[in-house]
C-alpha cells in the first residue's frame, strides 16, 4: 500500500507521528465503454463551451456559478488556503462510541506509525480500548477539511471520515405519521421470524454473486477466443518517506496537557460570576466577489455573442 497522507495526531502536547492509507478497495470488474460496431475505445475530451477548443487538465481551474454569476478560483488560490497546508489530525474531543450514528460514517483510513518510536502510537491505541472511547477528530484531506472518528480496529488506529450534520437529509415521510395498529399477535409472530433468521455477523459469509457470475463470462468468452487486439482498439497507451518525526518526552508532554487542561477548566469556573459585556459585531467587509464577477460579464457576453453569430453563418451557408 501506498501512504496518501504524512502527518501526526495531536492531543494536548502529545505527538503521533502518523502516515494515512486508505483502507478500503473496489472489488468490481473494470469496464470500459467501446463502440459497439468495432470495439474502439470511447474517450471524453474536456472541451471549453467558450472556444470550443480541447483543454488539458493542467489548464482547468475551478469555478463557482450562482445564478448569473461565475467565480473562477485558480489553483494558486485554493493552495493558498490555511487548512490545506496543515499537516495535523486533531484530537477535538474523546466521546463515548454508541454516541455516534452509523449513517454518518463515510471512507476508512489506515494510520499506519511514522516516527522512530511507537510509543506514543501505541499508548493512544490501549488508552482508546481501554476507556471505550472514540476520539472525534480534524484534519485537512484533497481539498476538505475533514470531520472523522478516531477508533481502533485490530491493534490498529483507523480514521472514519464522518459527514457534516447538514449533509444528512432529514426523513420526512408523511407516510409514517399515520397511525397504525399493530396487534401483540403480530408483534409474536415478527419476533419469532427474527429469531428464526438469528446469527452473529462475519462478512465473509456472504459472496458478491454478480461480480462473480461477470468474471466468468469474460474467462469464458477469453477462452473461446472471443477478443480483440487491445492495442489495435485501445491504442497504446513506494512509501512516502518524509522525516523521521519523534516524539520527545512522552510523559512530560503527558503531564503537561493534563495540568494545562485543568487549569483552563479553573480559570473558566473563576471568570463564571463576571459580568457579561455585550460584545460588538463588527460590520461585515463589503464583498469584492461580486464586483470580480461583474468585470468578468461583458467578456462572457461578447463570447457568447460571437458563438450564437457563427451559428448563424453556418446556417445562412447551408440554406
Amino acid at each position: 500500500m501506498r501512504a496518501i497522507w504524512t502527518g501526526a495526531i495531536t492531543f494536548g502536547l502529545v505527538n503521533v507521528p502518523v502516515k494515512l492509507f486508505s483502507a478500503t478497495e473496489d472489488h468490481d470488474v473494470e469496464l470500459h465503454q467501446v463502440h459497439a460496431r468495432d470495439g474502439g475505445r470511447i474517450r471524453y475530451q474536456r472541451r471549453c463551451e467558450v472556444c470550443g477548443e480541447a483543454v488539458d487538465y493542467a489548464d482547468i481551474d475551478r469555478a463557482y456559478v450562482e445564478d448569473d454569476e461565475t467565480v473562477v478560483l485558480t489553483k494558486e488560490e485554493l493552495e493558498s488556503i490555511p487548512q490545506e497546508r496543515n499537516r495535523e489530525i486533531s484530537v477535538v474531543e474523546f466521546v463515548p462510541t454508541d454516541q455516534l450514528d452509523p449513517i454518518m460514517f463515510e471512507k476508512s483510513y489506515f494510520l499506519r506509525p511514522a516516527g522512530k518510536s511507537s510509543k506514543a502510537y501505541v499508548l493512544l491505541r490501549r488508552t482508546l480500548e481501554q476507556t471505550d472511547r472514540t476520539a472525534i477528530v480534524q484534519f485537512a484531506l484533497r481539498q476538505k477539511t475533514r470531520i472523522a472518528a478516531l477508533r481502533v480496529r485490530d491493534d490498529v488506529l483507523v480514521v472514519q471520515n464522518l459527514l457534516w450534520p447538514d449533509e444528512v437529509r432529514e426523513a420526512e415521510f408523511p407516510e409514517l405519521d399515520e397511525r397504525v395498529r399493530i396487534t401483540s399477535k403480530e408483534l409474536q409472530l415478527s419476533a419469532a421470524l427474527v429469531k428464526s433468521f438469528s446469527s452473529d455477523f462475519d462478512a465473509a459469509d456472504f459472496r458478491d454473486e454478480y461480480q462473480e457470475e461477470l468474471r466468468k463470462l469474460v474467462q469464458a468468452k477469453l477462452a473461446e477466443g472471443d477478443a480483440l487486439d487491445t492495442e489495435a482498439t485501445f491504442g497504446s497507451s513506494g512509501d512516502d518517506d518524509d522525516g523521521d518525526a519523534e516524539v520527545i518526552d512522552l510523559m512530560a508532554a503527558l503531564k503537561e496537557s493534563v495540568q494545562r487542561s485543568r487549569s483552563a477548566k479553573q480559570s473558566a469556573r473563576r471568570r463564571a460570576p463576571a459580568k457579561k459585556t455585550t460584545a460588538k459585531r463588527s460590520s461585515p467587509k463589503p464583498s469584492t466577489t461580486k464586483k470580480r464577477s461583474a468585470a468578468k460579464k461583458p467578456a462572457a457576453r461578447k463570447a457568447t455573442e460571437k458563438k450564437a453569430a457563427a451559428k448563424k453563418t453556418a446556417a445562412r451557408k447551408k440554406g
